[in-house]
């Protein structure tokens, strides 16, 4: 696949590279994927330090950019950590924005079906010629394993699950998976298990987690209940 270092002498074909399969891929999907996209396109192209990997802005310049609020920013932004395009390289504090790496390789990979829509030059220099040979006799998706889940319906679980995706996929598949959001009363988060055994042990032993992934997308919840 071809190298995310946009350093040397082919960088600024890289970079265009980059932003040509991210557009393409938002192209063949819907509009609030256009919208998302273009968003974060932007952001590369104003903000983005390739040679540090470093995007350091804050929430009010970004809302300013896009002509949104910060609500919209904060959430917007967490759909990116879903996807895993965004990683959080240093956690903002006080006077202190919050620094993201942007994870190519991901995009390039979540991207990679729409590959041949640009053309079959494209394809094979994104792929490299080893890899699109390959790519014809081999699923590009092993059996078994579970999907990046969809975010693109922006609801606070959906986010949520896309961020415990991106931490640890085989737990997620194990028992994130399955859950489903239930009732919001105050702070307070009920989600659903296929089972009484898969609620018991997610309350056990991974709602701490949850709860973590919960309060990144929406600080007001405080509690996270499992039931079947």
């Amino acid at each position: 696949m071809l190298s995310t270092k946009a350093v040397g002498r082919q960088a600024a074909a890289r970079k265009y590279d980059i932003l040509t399969a991210l557009a393409t891929y938002a192209l063949a999907r819907g509009k609030h994927d256009h919208r998302l996209v273009l968003r974060l396109i932007s952001l590369i192209t104003a903000r983005y330090n390739w040679g540090r990997d470093e995007l350091a802005v804050g929430q009010r310049e970004i809302a300013r950019m896009w002509s949104v609020d910060e609500r919209t920013v904060k959430r917007e932004m967490a759909k990116f950590r879903a996807l895993g395009w965004l990683v959080v390289k240093r956690q903002g504090a006080r006077g202190r924005v919050t620094e993201y790496s942007i994870d190519f390789d991901s995009i390039l990979a979540q991207t990679s079906d729409d590959w041949s829509k640009v053309g079959p030059d494209f394809d094979l220099r994104l792929r490299g010629p080893q890899e699109a040979e390959q790519a014809q006799i081999v699923p590009l998706r092993p059996n078994g394993v579970v999907p990046i889940p969809s975010v693109t319906d922006g609801t606070d679980w959906s986010l949520a699950q896309g961020l415990l995706h991106s931490e640890d996929p085989a737990t997620y598949g194990s028992w994130f998976h399955a859950l489903q959001a239930g009732d919001r009363a105050g702070g307070r988060l009920t989600l659903k298990a296929p089972s009484r055994f898969h609620a018991a042990y997610v309350q056990s032993h991974l709602a701490d987690r949850v709860l973590r992934a919960c309060q990144s997308i929406d600080g007001t919840v405080s509690e996270v209940v499992i039931v079947d």
